[in-house]
C-alpha cells in the first residue's frame, strides 16, 4: 500500500522517510525548541522555576504534523520530544548563573557544552531505563504527558476535534489570559495564580490534589515547632525545611513499592527461565536493552572523564553524583508521574548535603558535581514524561530516544547561549541576591533556583546534621505510610485523601508555598466534581474527559503566555 495514500496534503514528505524526520527534527530543533528554550530560560531566571516544554511544544507541533490526518499525531509527538528537551536543558542555564554569584570562573562555552551534552545523554538513558517501571507497571498519571496526549489527538483529528474544541481551547483562552494577568496584577502575583497548576489539578483529580494541600497544611503547622528547635528561623517559609522531609517521604515510599513490584517480577522471571514464555511486548514498546545498559555506562564514564578532564573537578564527587541519578531519576519521576511537579533543585540540595557528609567543603565542586543530578534528573523526568504520552498514543519508543537525544545536543549549546544572552542583557542576574537585604532583591528577577543552589552550596563549611535527620524521618514516615495503604488499602475519600493520602501526594505539599498547593487542590477537587457530573462520553477515548482536556488546555495557554513574556523580555533588552 501507498503511504502517500494516507497524506491529506500532497506536497508533505511520505510519512517515514527521511525528509520526514528531517522536517520533524528541524521543527523540533531549530523553531519550537529555542522558542520554547528562551520561555525556559526566562522563567527560570525570573522565577526559579520554567513551565515543560511538552505541551507548547505539543501544540505548535500538530500545526506541523496536520496535514498527515490521524497518524500525525506520532510525527507531532517526536516534534515536541525534541522541542521540550532543548527547553529542558536552556532552563538550566542557571547553573551559570550560580556560577557568578560563587565568584567562580566561567569555563569557555565549549567545555560548558560538552558537559552538560554527557550529562544530558546519560540522563536520557537512565529516563527511557526507568520507563517500564514507572509509565507500564506503576501507570502514574503524568498530567503534562496526558495533556499531550489529548492535544495531539484532538489536533490530528478532525472528528476528535469537532467533539473536544470546547473543552480543550476554553481551556487555553481561561490559561492563556491568567497567564498574561498574573504578570500584571499584583493581586494574582500575591495569591500566586497558576492556571497550569490548578489544571494539573484538574487532570490528576482530589485524591491526590487534596493530599497536597495537607502536605502544606502539615508544614505550616510545624512551623512553630521548627523554629523552637533551630530547624527554621521565624521568618523563614516552613518549605525551607519540609522540601527535605517531602523528598524523603517519596524516597519511603517508592523503596516499598519497587520492592513490590521486584517481588511480582521475580517468580516471572523464574518460569521465564525454566522454560515458560511471556507474551510479548508491542512493536511500539521494544526497546534493545542490552544497549541501553551500554548507552547509560557510556555516558556515566563520559560525565566523570568530562569533569575531571576539561573542568578540574573531583572523580569522587562527580561519581557519587552519577549514582545518585539512578535514585532520584525514579524518586523525582515518581513525583512527575503524580503531581507534576519535579523537584530538581531539591535533588541538588540533598545531593550537596550528602557530598558534605562525604568531606566535600568547596562550593564550586558542589556545584559540578551538583549539576550532573540538576541535569540528569530533569532530562531523564522529561523522557518519562514523553513516554508516558508515547504510551497514550502507541508511539515507536526507539524513536522517540532519538528525537530526545537530539533536543540534547541543541539544548546543551542553547542553555550556554542564553545564560549568557540574559545575563548580559540584564547584569542585575550577576548580583548574588543570597547577600542581599530583603529590600536591596530586585522585584523582576527573584531567581530562586539560583538562590537554592547557592544558598546550600554556601553552607558546606557549616555542619548541619539536622538536614540529615529531616531526610530520615521523611523516608520513615513515607516508608510506614505505604505500607499501612498497602495493608489497609483505603477505600473511603477521607481516609485515602487526608487521613492516610498517598505519599507521593502528600509531599507536593513539602515542595512548594501553600498557595500553589491550594491552587493542585482545588483544581483536584473541580477536577473530580466534573467527572462526577458529567456522564463520560462513549465517543471520546477513555483518558479524554471533559475535566483532562479543560486541564491540558489550561497548561497550553498558561504556556502560551510564558511564551510571550520570555520572547517580549529578551526583545526589548536587545532592541
Amino acid at each position: 500500500m501507498n503511504r502517500n495514500a494516507n497524506l491529506r496534503w500532497r506536497w508533505l514528505p511520505v510519512e517515514g522517510s527521511w525528509r520526514y524526520h528531517l522536517l520533524l527534527a528541524a521543527a523540533g530543533m531549530l523553531v519550537l525548541g529555542p522558542l520554547a528554550g528562551v520561555t525556559a530560560a526566562y522563567m527560570n531566571f525570573s522565577l526559579g522555576f520554567f513551565v515543560g516544554g511538552q505541551v507548547l511544544a505539543g501544540l505548535l507541533g500538530s500545526a506541523v504534523t496536520a496535514g498527515y490526518g490521524a497518524a500525525g499525531r506520532h510525527g507531532a509527538n517526536y516534534i515536541q520530544t525534541a522541542a521540550a528537551s532543548v527547553a529542558s536543558m536552556s532552563g538550566l542555564g542557571v547553573l551559570l548563573q550560580a556560577m557568578a554569584w560563587l565568584g567562580l570562573p566561567q569555563p569557555p562555552a565549549w567545555q560548558m557544552v560538552l558537559y552538560l551534552t554527557c550529562v544530558g545523554m546519560f540522563g536520557v538513558g537512565v529516563g527511557m531505563l526507568y520507563t517500564p517501571v514507572l509509565v507500564d507497571r506503576m501507570r502514574l498519571a503524568f498530567p503534562s504527558g496526558l495533556a499531550v496526549a489529548n492535544i495531539l489527538r484532538a489536533l490530528t483529528d478532525p472528528d476528535l476535534l469537532r467533539r473536544s474544541v470546547k473543552q480543550l481551547g476554553g481551556g487555553a483562552l481561561v490559561g492563556l489570559a491568567s497567564g498574561l494577568a498574573a504578570s500584571r496584577l499584583p493581586l494574582l502575583g500575591a495569591i500566586e495564580l497558576s492556571a497550569s497548576t490548578f489544571g494539573a489539578g484538574l487532570v490528576i483529580g482530589a485524591r491526590i490534589g487534596v493530599p497536597a494541600v495537607v502536605g502544606g497544611l502539615i508544614g505550616l503547622a510545624l512551623k512553630p515547632y521548627f523554629v523552637g528547635i533551630g530547624w527554621l528561623q521565624p521568618g523563614d517559609p516552613p518549605r525551607k525545611i519540609m522540601f527535605l522531609i517531602a523528598l524523603g517521604t517519596i524516597m519511603g515510599a517508592a523503596l516499598i513499592d519497587l520492592v513490590r513490584i521486584f517481588a511480582q517480577a521475580l517468580p516471572r522471571a523464574r518460569r521465564e527461565a525454566a522454560g515458560g514464555s511471556s507474551p510479548p511486548a508491542d512493536a511500539w514498546k521494544r526497546v534493545n536493552t542490552a544497549r541501553l545498559v551500554l548507552w547509560v555506562l557510556s555516558w556515566a564514564i563520559a560525565t566523570v572523564v568530562c569533569g575531571h578532564v576539561l573542568l578540574g573537578q573531583p572523580v569522587l564527587y562527580l561519581a557519587v553524583a552519577v549514582g545518585l541519578v539512578l535514585l532520584f531519576a525514579l524518586v523525582n519521576g515518581i513525583s512527575v508521574g503524580i503531581s507534576d511537579s519535579n523537584p530538581i533543585s531539591s535533588a541538588f540540595v540533598v545531593t550537596v548535603i550528602i557530598l558534605a557528609a562525604l568531606g566535600l567543603r568547596d562550593p564550586g565542586v558542589g556545584l559540578m558535581a551538583g549539576a550532573v543530578l540538576l541535569v540528569a534528573t530533569s532530562v531523564a523526568c522529561d523522557m518519562q514524561q514523553d513516554r508516558s504520552t508515547g504510551w497514550r498514543l502507541g508511539t515507536p519508543r526507539v524513536l522517540q530516544f532519538r528525537y530526545q537525544v537530539l533536543g540534547i545536543l541543541m539544548g546543551a549549546t542553547m542553555a550556554v547561549v542564553f545564560a549568557r544572552l540574559f545575563m548580559a542583557a540584564y547584569p542585575v542576574l550577576l548580583q548574588d541576591q543570597t547577600v542581599m537585604k530583603a529590600e536591596q532583591q530586585p522585584a523582576e528577577w527573584a531567581s530562586a533556583m539560583t538562590y537554592k543552589l547557592v544558598g546550600v552550596l554556601r553552607g558546606l563549611t557549616n555542619e548541619m546534621p539536622h538536614q540529615r535527620t529531616a531526610i530520615g524521618i521523611g523516608v520513615a514516615a513515607g516508608a510506614v505510610i505505604e505500607l499501612l495503604r498497602k495493608w489497609l488499602r483505603p477505600r473511603s475519600f477521607v481516609l485515602d485523601a487526608i487521613v492516610l493520602p498517598s505519599p507521593y501526594a502528600l509531599s507536593f505539599g513539602g515542595f512548594v508555598n501553600l498557595p500553589t498547593s491550594l491552587w493542585l487542590g482545588a483544581g483536584g477537587v473541580a477536577g473530580s466534581l466534573l467527572g462526577a457530573r458529567t456522564p463520560r462520553r462513549k465517543d471520546l477515548p477513555q483518558d479524554m474527559g471533559s475535566a483532562s482536556l479543560f486541564g491540558g488546555g489550561l497548561i497550553a495557554g498558561d504556556a502560551l503566555a510564558a511564551v510571550g513574556i520570555g520572547i517580549a523580555s529578551l526583545v526589548a533588552a536587545l532592541v
